[in-house]
């Protein structure tokens, strides 16, 4: 394993304090997967939705105890896919690394799609290419003033979230008290509980798993600002054993406030579950505010993507021999990946064609696409870490450990059958089925890549 930049002296700058990583740890489990995509997994499983959040959290937040324990084993490494590189070979490091990238550039398209779409809301006649192009180019230049530019914006963001999200949460409860009357109804709780757990079986709770597995899509980002965090052996633990209940408050308490405030099954699948509600039960001003907020989210995650994409880039590219190699290697004076970000965005910028020419078919391709590339890297993060337990254990040195895996090793089996339980699932629909196939044909081309490459 090659030696990490910081190592060699070229350093990232440790730009984020710790109110910027506890809110891009919370900005990473709120995005647009929820704010956009719960409609369609309402649609699919009703009012077990819930157990589907429910269950995916569970196995979130093992996911997250892993890596956090790979990261407070040496925070001088500059991504956990250095990790992953150690524990797991060097080809299978490349591997991570670039579908790692590609998994955060289909997010950031997906992003910009859902952001193209929020905006219609109030400029029905502006084609999505042309706002997307404008996201684009404000976030790039957000992305490549400093690091903490990113974190304070990345931070009003999240806050936004988590502000709208427990004003849902507290309007939904008035409005089950008071027994709000709404065009379908009344607001409450017989709305949820009112009909049969899974509303159209089995398989529609399945279906259910590939948008509830996209919504966390973006936890495991922590592992990208340990080298750019002040004190990371005391922010990072705290930022990751908070992800229970930012599950159990973000999305689990938003999804039973909107079900009690609305009926499920008048919810639409191809809107925002979050506007529809507030539109059609006559608060006024409340579908735009809600809007803003989603909109907020959708450009809060591709932010996220332009952070996460530049500084993947710049690390796998570092050390290269070749001419673009070199250049997406390097940092600027102030310790920016500038043109990493730059790479990564001119390849994002991909996606406004896709809005010009099929923007009705744009994000459910998109976000199958990095579901699939997520099941994958957390899969070998859990991987990496049993690996790596497994050499603690060896060494006896497991009384050193200060951050332990809860329920090792069961609950990293768990994960991993979890993880494989989803895959499958993706086969029984075309349309999540072709992005699965998809992504398995780009992991074995960057194999053999690698592999070849390593011979000449």
């Amino acid at each position: 394993m090659q030696e990490s930049p910081k190592q060699e002296g070229q350093q990232l700058s440790r730009g984020l304090k710790n109110r910027h990583v506890q809110l891009i740890a919370l900005g990473g489990t709120i995005g647009t997967g929820l704010f956009l995509g719960a409609g369609e997994s309402i649609q699919f499983a009703g009012p077990s939705i819930i157990l589907a959040y429910l269950i995916a959290g569970i196995a979130g937040f093992f996911i997250m105890r892993s890596l956090g324990e790979l990261l407070l084993s040496n925070v001088d490494c500059h991504s956990y896919i250095e990790f992953i590189e150690k524990y797991l070979g060097e080809k299978m490091g490349f591997v991570a690394g670039w579908t790692y990238w590609a998994c955060w550039i289909t997010i950031a398209m997906a992003e910009i799609t859902a952001a193209s779409l929020y905006i219609k809301y109030w400029f029905p006649s502006v084609p999505q290419w042309i706002t997307g192009l404008i996201i684009i180019i404000i976030l790039f230049l957000l992305n490549t003033i400093n690091v903490s530019a990113f974190g304070e914006t990345e931070f009003w963001f999240a806050l936004i979230k988590v502000v709208a999200i427990l004003a849902l949460i507290a309007t939904g409860i008035v409005l089950v008290i008071i027994n709000y009357k709404t065009p379908v109804g009344h607001a409450s709780l017989s709305n949820l509980f009112g009909h049969k757990m899974f509303a159209h079986g089995i398989s529609g709770f399945l279906m259910s798993f590939q948008m509830v597995i996209f919504s966390f899509a973006g936890i495991e980002m922590i592992g990208m600002t340990a080298s750019e965090t002040h004190d990371p052996e005391k922010v990072i633990p705290k930022a990751i054993n908070e992800v229970p209940s930012r599950i159990l408050i973000f999305y689990i308490g938003s999804l039973v406030a909107l079900m009690c405030i609305y009926p499920w099954n008048y919810i639409n699948a191809d809107s925002s579950p979050f506007v529809q509600v507030f539109q059609n039960i006559g608060i006024a001003g409340a579908a735009s505010i809600i809007n803003f907020v989603v909109l907020t989210a959708a450009v809060s995650a591709c932010n996220s993507s332009i952070f996460t994409t530049g500084r993947m880039a710049y690390s796998l590219c570092y050390g290269t021999d070749n001419k673009l190699g070199k250049k997406i290697g390097s940092l600027t004076k102030n310790g920016l990946p500038a043109a990493g970000i730059v790479f990564s965005i001119a390849v994002i910028a991909i996606s406004l064609i896709l809005n010009a020419f099929m923007p009705n078919g744009v994000f459910q391709l998109i976000s199958s696409v990095a579901t699939t590339c997520f099941l994958f890297i957390w899969g070998l993060i859990v991987i990496a870490h049993i690996k790596y337990r497994k050499i603690v254990k060896k060494n006896k040195e497991e009384d050193k450990l200060t951050f332990k895996m809860p329920l090792f090793p069961l609950s990293s089996y768990f994960v991993l059958a979890f993880l494989l339980f989803v895959a499958v699932v993706l086969l029984f629909r075309v349309d999540t089925m072709i992005p699965l196939i998809g992504s398995i044909v780009w992991i074995v081309f960057l194999y053999i890549f690698k592999v070849v490459k390593d011979r000449v």
